[in-house]
């Protein structure tokens, strides 16, 4: 099965905003693929994302498309470095292994 496209759902103002938009645009051009980004889309996120205890979906999410339709998040939450600050560099690896398990 291959990767169709990335989808990033996200808010502009959420301070991760920027390390997941550069996340996905690495991933994508490593796996040549779009991304689409969505703006607050909660009812996507609520179909397809990731969802707390309480069933709320938050923001950023990352997720891919397979070419049969079918949606898996990939990156939901940013990892954090041995520095205790968010690691995009962890965060991209995190997504590409969870992608390579999907599409192998």
């Amino acid at each position: 099965m291959k990767a169709k496209k990335l989808i990033l759902v996200t808010s502009e103002s959420h301070p991760n905003h920027k390390a997941f938009l550069a996340i996905s645009q690495d991933l994508a051009k490593e796996l040549n693929v779009e991304t689409e980004i969505k703006i607050e889309d909660y009812s996507f996120l609520s179909d397809y994302g990731e969802k707390d205890e309480f069933g709320m979906s938050w923001l950023p999410q990352l997720l891919l498309q397979l070419e049969d339709g079918r949606i898996y998040p990939v990156l939901t939450q940013m990892p954090f470095g041995s520095d205790l600050k968010p690691s995009p560099e962890l965060g991209k690896k995190e997504a590409f292994n969870k992608i390579k398990n999907l599409v192998s």
